[in-house]
């Protein structure tokens, strides 16, 4: 008997939640024009309101990746998208900066959790050798929902205007839930779909178990820890530019139309996904320190490129080769979580992710604040940047998880053993 293949449903419905995120997630910043001429915002309230979801989204992930540990990826899912969905669509209700700014925190609040429960599913219902190509792709399709965010979002805003948009946003997070209710289970046992032989290829996983004994706030006194957080920091100072500000930069630095800027927008989110997608395909002979010291090297030299490019396309071109080369380092910095953190691997995730999305508060806010002291000076904030992509790279210099993983070969992880969360 041939193994069902339920599995793979369940993978759709990753892929499809994840990117329905980051749709989400990146409207505001197409948004942003109508909302402040509105409004009447200006650079440092946008950045705040932007930063917003950031704060709330790395406040709440650690207590809703926990959560889902202890209820259930299906019940803490549904409160996921239910909650993200409504304040997305209560977005376009705004009546000015601060209830703009309370509702994009509650957004964030909704939706944080959402990939450290996307983790376990895909951990509990793959088998460990499709793990890492199902996470590859995760990250990718996140991407291409960023990516395709700038037309979609342009052509909602056109079509219902600012405030209707959001609201049509938050409908398709409630149509997703609704297919996702009928079809899950946390167990694959329980799954009308599965049958003998594909349960026993998930035996293993269905017995992955999360273990918090050990507080999340020590993990800061491990030196592999704190700079594997302090890289994912960078990283995401970098990325979150592409996700609020780039439009806006693009309208202003280049004086595009907001239909020439959506165009052009596309294209750092879009190279991103392939440069996962890659990341997750390469062979493992290659060592992935290097690939990420490279990665964010080269994202360094690019973004300092685009500070003396005369040509918008060429200035995207580099840009979008930048975001290619930074996001080789995703699924690299995610299985490094596995092989620090081996029993302790979703707090060790969970904790980076909260300092990424630290980022997503800061990143925006800074730039907010730089721009208005700068007199927009969009090349001050590229400058900053280019030195936080500098500071990634430099810490891959001491980060190995190859050499990790030949570690726990070498000494597999028995019952009632940590890992030594030390260095590399």
């Amino acid at each position: 008997m041939k193994a069902s293949r339920a599995r793979y449903g369940v993978i759709g419905f990753a892929l499809t939640l994840a990117m329905l995120a980051y749709v989400q997630r990146v409207a505001i910043s197409q948004a942003a024009g109508p909302i402040s001429a509105d409004m009447h915002l200006n650079k440092a309230q946008m950045g705040a309101i932007f930063g917003a979801f950031g704060l709330s989204y790395a406040i709440f992930e650690i207590p809703m990746g926990t959560l889902g540990d202890r209820l259930g990826v299906r019940r803490v899912l549904t409160q996921i998208v239910l909650l993200w969905s409504v304040f997305t669509a209560l977005t376009g209700a705004a009546w000015n900066a601060s209830a703009l700014w309370g509702i994009r925190f509650l957004f964030g609040a909704g939706e944080a959790g959402c990939f450290p429960n996307l983790t376990k599913m895909l951990s509990v219902w793959l088998p460990a050798g499709e793990r890492v190509k199902a996470q590859a792709l995760m990250w990718a399709f996140t991407r291409w929902g960023g990516a395709v965010t700038p037309p979609l979002a342009l052509l909602a805003i056109t079509a219902f205007g600012w405030r209707y948009a959001f609201v049509a946003f938050g409908l398709m997070g409630v149509v997703w839930l609704g297919f996702f209710l009928r079809f899950f289970k946390d167990d694959p046992a329980q799954h009308k779909g599965v049958n003998a032989e594909e349960l026993k290829l998930l035996e293993g996983s269905r017995a992955i178990a999360g273990d918090h004994s050990v507080k999340w706030g020590s993990l800061f006194l491990k030196p592999a820890v704190l700079v594997l957080v302090i890289q994912y920091f960078c990283f995401s100072f970098v990325w979150y530019f592409y996700v609020t500000w780039l439009p806006t930069y693009l309208k202003e630095a280049w004086s595009l139309t907001a239909t020439q800027a959506a165009g052009y927008a596309v294209l750092p989110l879009l190279f991103g996904g392939f440069g996962s997608l890659i990341s997750g395909l390469l062979p493992l002979k290659i060592p992935r320190r290097w690939v990420a010291f490279g990665g964010f090297a080269a994202t360094a030299v690019l973004l300092f490129a685009v500070t003396r490019i005369h040509s918008v396309g060429l200035a995207m071109v580099a840009m979008a080769i930048a975001s290619f080369c930074s996001d080789l380092t995703m699924p690299i910095s995610w299985n490094t979580c596995v092989e620090i953190g081996r029993r302790y691997t979703a707090t060790v995730a969970a904790t980076m992710n909260m300092m990424g999305n630290l980022a997503g508060f800061v990143a925006p806010v800074v730039s907010g604040i730089i721009l208005q002291r700068s007199g927009n000076d969009w090349n001050a904030l590229l400058y900053v940047m280019v030195g936080s992509a500098c500071i990634s790279a430099v810490c891959w210099l001491y980060l190995d998880p190859d050499k990790i993983a030949r570690r726990n070969a070498e000494a597999p992880l028995i019952a009632g053993n940590a890992p030594s969360l030390g260095t590399p």
